[in-house]
């Protein structure tokens, strides 16, 4: 019988199984930020285990609240910041350097086919874009990712998600993974790995891999997982061609990741993206969605473009083809945070931070605080925000505000408009 990429990462990490169904798993990678990470280091401190296992495998990064908005975020900052320093951890990246942590850890190389990667972060199934089992975690267990270098899972079954088809004008690797959700639901993938298939996954670049595989958590996904492919060789080659002689022999080496064609799946479900149109969130969880062209005028008093899901350089230049040479809307505001430095370096060199400005947007520097309420965007009671970001919960971007979760395309077109808008008039 073959077997999944999960069943395969799952297979060569394990170390022992304590219990039936409970793997414990070597980490290649423990990623770290200033919100969770606090805790476990303060926590390791009152223990007398202030320690880590390998500092060249942890990265740590201040990017929720960035710079820091008042003593509470500065401590929590300091405190990584401090802990970095102590114990010579080369990857760590304070302000200036600082990005949202599922774009900047990818941007930097250090994440590849095969990996296990962990983090106190429930997004972190974004690096499974790679063909890694990436996974979000709780406190002791970071706390023992950090000490041991290993993590205890049970191991999930496997969704296989293949989807086909050519995505039609307007429509994006957002638009999929939100129908994907509305389709199973918010619980549709609990304690279950999302890996997708098909040719419309082949032809998507690295940046839209993220984006589907970043809101596998929203349907309740351990992980989401794409398979490693020639895409995946071109986007790491700047940082393994020391380590191959070819990009064809990197190919053969990753491809042992992919998953066998006789594994065996927890379900098969076919995505058709032929007839998708671009697609919004209407309440407070992101399986409730429509097609924007069937959703009533939704008044909007904030467009926001940024987050670990839509942040990237492809996301911007994609708002700003729609947004070139006009200007949104006097009731709205528009916020966008590029996701790294150096993506807003080369937004700004490509002139995208131009058109963004005369459009009539903010420009922030890369922080996730928007997304979750903290900084940079936060939300008055009443007030609608169209958003890039993953996450609509009741709340979530400031107490009594609503978000809708859509592309940067519709995004775009939606600031424009002062209202949920249909972005492809404007393509």
């Amino acid at each position: 019988m073959g077997k999944t990429t999960a069943e395969k990462i799952f297979e060569a990490h394990l170390v022992e199984e304590p219990f039936p169904g409970t793997k414990v798993l070597k980490l290649d990678v423990v990623l770290c930020h200033e919100i969770t990470t606090p805790i476990a280091i303060d926590d390791l401190i009152r223990r007398g285990k202030d320690r880590v296992f390998d500092p060249s495998r942890i990265k740590a990064v201040i990017d929720h609240v960035t710079p820091s908005k008042d003593s509470k975020t500065a401590t929590q900052a300091k405190i990584l910041r401090d802990w970095a320093r102590r114990h010579a951890i080369r990857d760590f990246f304070d302000i200036g350097a600082n990005g949202v942590c599922h774009a900047l850890f990818p941007e930097k190389g250090f994440i590849r086919p095969g990996n296990t990667v962990i983090m106190g972060d429930s997004h972190t199934c974004t690096h499974g874009a790679f063909g890694a089992f990436a996974a979000g975690i709780g406190t002791t267990d970071l706390e023992v990712g950090i000490l041991k270098g290993v993590c205890a899972f049970r191991q999930p079954k496997t969704i296989k998600f293949n989807v086909t088809g050519t995505l039609p004008k307007g429509v994006y690797a957002k638009d999929v993974i939100l129908h994907i959700i509305g389709k199973i639901g918010v619980n549709g993938a609990t304690d279950r790995v999302m890996e997708f298939h098909g040719d419309t996954i082949s032809a998507m670049t690295m940046e839209s891999r993220m984006t589907l595989c970043n809101m596998a958590i929203e349907a309740g996904g351990t992980s989401g997982i794409c398979q490693p492919d020639a895409t995946t060789v071109e986007f790491l080659w700047p940082f393994i061609q020391e380590e191959f002689a070819s990009k064809e022999a990197a190919l053969a080496e990753y491809s042992k990741w992919a998953a066998d064609a006789d594994a065996e799946y927890d379900q098969v479900i076919e995505i058709d993206v032929a007839t998708l149109q671009p697609i919004s969130t209407f309440g407070y969880k992101p399986d409730q969605v429509k097609f924007v062209a069937d959703l009533p005028d939704t008044p909007l008093d904030q467009v926001y473009l940024g987050s670990c899901t839509n942040g990237r350089l492809e996301d911007l230049r994609i708002a700003a083809h729609v947004l070139k040479g006009k200007r949104i809307a006097p009731t709205v505001r528009g916020i966008l945070s590029p996701a790294t430095p150096k993506i807003y370096q080369e937004a700004l060199h490509e002139g995208l931070i131009d058109i963004f400005m005369e459009a009539g947007f903010c420009i922030t520097n890369p922080t996730c605080g928007a997304c979750l309420g903290m900084s940079n965007g936060v939300l008055a009671e009443g007030e609608v925000c169209a958003s890039t970001t993953n996450r609509n919960f009741m709340g979530r971007m400031g107490k009594g505000g609503m978000v809708h979760l859509m592309s940067p395309a519709t995004a775009a077109a939606s600031a424009i408009e002062g209202k949920i808008a249909d972005p492809r008039k404007y393509l």
